[in-house]
């Protein structure tokens, strides 16, 4: 029964132009297969733009869990499966798996709660009989853990935080609901990853040499604004956590105009052995200077 409820909402591969310098599946790229997802799974319960264009509202993304398990690298084949895991009075809760179709592994899974909204307000509006009922018929029993383990406590300012990209939304990065998608959003936390990485010393130049490079396995988003073509993007970042290996990286996007919080990401990764293809300790005059960058 359970299986039935399952809608498998994309299937494709892994292209070249979509690995990243660890030579993996870049996380921008999985959130594009995402929004497909999302769209698939969205019509099927009766909450996509089409159902929802006469009344003034859109299902947006509220929140999200990211845990990458497994590698995905270039040729390889993938299928992606969603269901329902939650339905509130405003909102669902949806869960996505990213699936290798040649062993059939789990590599990804994405636990994403989505919100009806009043378009122009921004305020949540409640589900009619008709849509819980829609995304009842795809309950899911939720993944093990979806939500991983309790967070540590995030920083309630961004003092302490840095400039690491600053930017312009293109409209070619719009999504259906006129707004800048996901992976307009994480192609710039990427960015701007490299620069808190390089502030310790895990500069480009060090990565090609020693062939160390980081890793993610984790990510912790919330979205509570939007950006339209033209809005200017800032994203300040800071070092939350160093250990051994791991490294925790905290952004906060905003519109660089009028200062409104647009999305967070705490990102979770190690440093990363690209030739060994697993996590490798920290240099100790690298872990050095990075705990002097900490947000305490």
């Amino acid at each position: 029964m359970n299986a039935m409820r399952w809608l498998e909402t994309y299937r494709g591969t892994v292209y070249r132009w979509e690995v990243d310098q660890v030579d993996h599946f870049t996380v921008a790229f999985y959130f594009a297969r995402f929004e497909d997802a999302i769209q698939a799974i969205l019509h099927a319960v009766g909450l996509d733009p089409v159902a929802l264009a006469g009344s003034g509202q859109a299902c947006v993304t509220a929140d999200g869990y990211v845990r990458y398990r497994r590698e995905l690298r270039v040729g390889d084949v993938l299928h992606i499966r969603s269901g329902v895991v939650g339905v509130d009075d405003d909102g669902l809760r949806l869960v996505h798996e990213v699936i290798d179709s040649a062993d059939g592994t789990v590599c990804t899974t994405f636990t994403q709660g989505m919100a009806l909204i009043d378009r122009k307000t921004r305020a949540r509006r409640p589900l009619t009989a008709r849509q819980r009922e829609g995304a009842l018929a795809h309950r899911v029993e939720p993944p093990a853990a979806d939500d991983g383990p309790p967070p540590p406590p995030a920083p309630m300012t961004d003092e302490g935080f840095f400039d690491a990209s600053r930017d312009a939304i293109k409209p070619s990065e719009i999504n259906m609901s006129g707004e800048a998608g996901m992976p307009a959003l994480i192609h710039r936390f990427s960015a701007s990853n490299a620069h808190v990485l390089a502030a310790f010393g895990m500069t480009p130049a060090y990565s090609r040499q020693e062939h160390r490079q980081y890793s993610t396995f984790e990510f912790r988003l919330s979205f509570p604004g939007t950006l339209r073509a033209g809005d200017l993007v800032l994203v300040r970042s800071a070092l939350l956590h160093v250990g051994n290996s791991s490294i925790r990286i905290g952004h906060r996007m905003t519109n660089a105009l009028t200062g409104e919080l647009v999305a967070t990401l705490e990102q979770a990764g190690v440093h990363f052995d690209t030739e060994a293809r697993r996590p490798a300790p920290l240099p100790p005059s690298l872990r050095e200077r990075a705990l002097q960058l900490l947000v305490r």
